[in-house]
């Protein structure tokens, strides 16, 4: 933060400076699918595998999730921009919808990874509650994943990615390393 104001759209400007993937987060209420684009979500834990989502509290989602207590996760395929923008509230003329159930939670078809999640905890954070989950099941392929950067959607380079040199990264670069690194 510079200067004695503090600017929220600079500082959501700054935050969108963190490039994320985009994810749309789906439950089953009253026997419908609903869902909504969310790019706040991670991993939280691998034992016992842990996922969590930050909801805005205005948001249809916020006040579903405490009911069914459950929800889905559809990691966005490069080719499924539209997907994104209906399930953030945008209009999209003639988009016809797909989902495709695991254990009972609608999740989207095409997606690159789905994970079906029972909710365990949940911690309001400002105007947001953080939704923290149990992973049930997760499946996933090798397509590209849609990503958000600076505001708009982007793509990965047409080039795959290289397998890692440091076979204990495969998961994380983050989450696995030493707590204490030594400095050269």
């Amino acid at each position: 933060m510079s200067g004695s104001s503090f600017d929220p759209r600079q500082f959501r400007n700054a935050l969108g400076r963190f490039a994320s993937g985009v994810t749309v987060v789906t439950t089953r209420y009253e026997d419908r699918p609903h869902g909504m684009t969310a790019n706040a979500f991670v991993s939280v834990s691998l034992d016992p595998p842990l996922v969590l989502v930050s909801l805005d509290n205005r948001s249809n989602m916020h006040r579903l999730l405490p009911a069914t207590l459950r929800y889905g996760v559809s990691v966005l395929a490069e080719h499924q921009e539209k997907l994104s923008n209906h399930f953030a509230g945008r209009t999209v003329e003639g988009l016809h919808l797909r989902f495709v159930e695991r254990q009972g939670v609608p999740l989207l078809e095409g997606a690159v990874a789905y994970f079906v999640v029972q909710v365990i905890d949940a911690h309001p954070a400002g105007d947001h509650t953080l939704y923290i989950g149990r992973v049930e099941h997760f499946e996933s392929n090798d397509e590209r994943p849609l990503l958000f950067y600076s505001g708009q959607y982007q793509h990965l380079r047409p080039d795959r990615a290289k397998p890692t040199a440091w076979p204990q990264d495969e998961f994380s670069l983050f989450s696995i390393g030493s707590l204490d690194p030594p400095i050269t």
